[in-house]
C-alpha cells in the first residue's frame, strides 16, 4: 500500500489534532497492520470485506477486546482522512460503530502561558513578525490550523476574519485588536512586495503559502523557549481559546458557531469547565459556600 498516505494522516493528526506523541505512535502502527494484512496496492480498492477481515484475523490471534477496540478506531479516523482528502469516495468508516473519535481533550494553557507563547517570536524580523501575528490570530479567533494556512490576504477585514471551515462552509469570526496590530504590522514591514487580494495571508520563508507543519513546529519552538512545560501543538490554543472564552462568561452556542460546530454537542465536549468556574459556582449558589 501507498504510504504516503499514511504519513500525511500522520502529520495531519500532529497538527490538527494535538494528540500525543504515544497516540500517534499507536496510530501508526495500527494502521500499518491493518495495510499490511491486505492484498491490494490501493486504499481505493479496500472494502468493507477488508475490515471485517482483519477484526476476524485479531479475534482469531486472541487480541484483547480494548486492543482491537483501538485499532478499529484508528483504522475508522483514517478512512474519514482519505475521504476528507479525496483519496476515496466512500468513507467506510460509517459502517462500523465504534466509540466517539477524537474525544481526546488536549492541554489548556493558561492566561499567563499565552502571553508568555506570544511573547517569543521577534517581531523586528520577517519570520518572527510573521509568526507572531500567526500565534495572535490563533489565539484570538480559535481557527483550526489548516483554516489559518488557507487564508487570503482578502479574508481578513477589521475586525472580522472570514474563514472556510469544514465541507467548506464559510463564517466570519471576530478578532481582537492585538491580533489584528500583528498582522497588520507584519503585512506593512515584510510583505511590502505588490499583493494581490486572493494571496495567502501567510507565507513561508521561500515565499509560498504556509503548511501546517511548519506552524506546528514554530509554536514547539516557542512554547520550548517560553518555558512551557506542557505538550502543546496549534490545536493547543484553539481549545484554549475555547475554555478562556467560557470562563469569562460567554455563551456556549457563541463558541460553537466561532469554532464552526456543526453540533452544540461538539463544542459542549470539546470545551471542558474549569475549576474556578466551579469554584465560582460553588460560591455563588450553594447556602454554606
Amino acid at each position: 500500500m501507498d504510504d504516503r498516505w499514511l504519513l500525511d494522516f500522520l502529520d495531519y493528526i500532529r497538527s490538527e489534532k494535538g494528540l500525543s506523541p504515544h497516540t500517534i505512535e499507536a496510530y501508526a502502527r495500527d494502521i500499518r497492520s491493518f495495510s499490511s494484512s491486505l492484498p491490494l496496492k490501493d486504499w481505493k480498492q479496500v472494502i468493507p470485506d477488508h475490515i471485517f477481515a482483519f477484526i476476524s484475523q485479531l479475534k482469531g490471534k486472541n487480541y484483547a477486546s480494548s486492543t482491537i477496540c483501538r485499532m478499529l478506531i484508528a483504522v475508522k479516523v483514517f478512512f474519514r482522512f482519505l475521504k476528507k482528502e479525496g483519496e476515496i469516495s466512500v468513507d467506510l468508516s460509517r459502517y462500523f460503530e465504534t466509540p466517539k473519535l477524537w474525544q481526546l481533550i488536549p492541554e489548556v494553557l493558561s492566561m499567563e502561558e499565552v502571553e508568555m507563547l506570544l511573547a517569543q517570536p521577534n517581531p523586528s524580523d520577517p519570520i518572527g513578525a510573521r509568526d507572531r501575528a500567526i500565534l495572535e490570530l490563533l489565539y484570538a479567533t480559535g481557527i483550526r490550523v489548516s483554516e489559518l494556512c488557507a487564508l487570503r490576504l482578502i479574508d481578513l477585514s477589521d475586525p472580522f476574519v472570514k474563514v472556510k471551515g469544514k465541507g467548506k462552509k464559510e463564517r466570519l469570526v471576530p478578532v481582537g485588536k492585538k491580533a489584528i496590530e500583528a498582522v497588520d504590522h507584519y503585512l506593512l514591514h515584510f510583505r511590502g512586495e505588490a499583493k494581490e487580494e486572493n494571496s495567502p495571508l501567510f507565507i513561508s520563508s521561500r515565499g509560498k503559502r504556509i503548511d501546517r507543519i511548519t506552524v506546528y513546529n514554530r509554536v514547539k519552538t516557542y512554547a520550548r523557549l517560553a518555558g512551557i512545560a506542557k505538550s502543546i501543538s496549534p490545536h493547543t490554543l484553539r481549545h484554549s481559546f475555547a475554555t478562556h472564552l467560557l470562563e469569562n462568561g460567554a455563551d456556549l452556542r457563541l463558541i460553537q458557531d466561532m469554532l464552526g460546530h456543526a453540533d452544540i454537542g461538539t463544542t459542549d465536549r470539546y470545551t471542558h469547565v474549569t475549576d474556578s468556574r466551579l469554584k465560582a459556582a460553588f460560591n455563588a449558589f450553594h447556602p454554606r459556600p
